[in-house]
C-alpha cells in the first residue's frame, strides 16, 4: 500500500513537471515512478514502523501554505523597510520528530520558507540561519520557527 500511495505522488509530480498528457509521457511519468518506488521503499514495514498517511500528508499543505505565506509576507516587510530591521543569526533548534523522513521533511519545510534555511542537521538538533534571530534559546527560537508545522509532521 505505501508503494502504491508513493508511486501515486510521484506520477502526480511527474504530471505537474511535465505538463502534458501524451500517451508517451504518462507510459514514462508511470515507469519511472514505478522504478524510483520499487528500488526507494523497502517492501513491508519494519517491526514497530507504522507508514506514513497519504491524507495526513495532503492535511499537512495547507499548513505549510500558511507558513509560507507568512514568511514571505514578513520578508518583504523588512525588504522594504528602509532600515532593513534584521536581526541574521545561527540558531540551534531541537525537534520532537523521531523518524528521518519526518526531520526531512521540517528540514525541507523550514529551509523554503524565507527568512530561515536548515544549515545542519544532527539527530534532533538542527542548525537553523534566521533572518531576524528574536531568541537564542533553542525552546523559544524553535517554537518560532517551527510553529505548528512539527506537530502537523508528527501526525504524518
Amino acid at each position: 500500500m505505501q508503494r502504491l500511495q508513493w508511486g501515486f505522488v510521484l506520477f502526480l509530480i511527474w504530471l505537474g513537471l511535465t505538463g502534458s498528457a501524451d500517451i508517451q509521457e504518462l507510459m514514462a511519468g508511470a515507469a519511472i515512478a514505478a522504478a524510483v518506488v520499487w528500488l526507494a521503499i523497502p517492501g513491508g514495514n519494519r517491526a514497530g514502523e507504522r507508514p506514513w498517511s497519504l491524507p495526513r500528508l495532503i492535511a499537512y499543505v495547507p499548513i505549510f501554505l500558511k507558513n509560507l505565506i507568512l514568511a514571505n509576507l514578513d520578508v518583504a516587510r523588512r525588504v522594504l523597510d528602509p532600515r532593513l530591521p534584521i536581526n541574521p543569526g545561527i540558531v540551534r533548534i531541537r525537534t520532537d520528530l523521531t523518524a528521518p523522513y519526518q526531520r526531512l521533511i521540517l528540514a525541507n519545510s523550514i529551509t523554503l520558507t524565507p527568512g530561515t534555511i536548515t544549515l545542519e542537521m544532527d539527530g534532533q538538533d538542527m542548525y537553523i540561519h534566521w533572518l531576524d534571530v528574536q531568541d537564542a534559546d533553542p525552546q523559544r527560537a524553535g517554537a518560532a520557527i517551527k510553529t505548528d508545522m512539527e506537530a502537523a509532521i508528527a501526525r504524518i
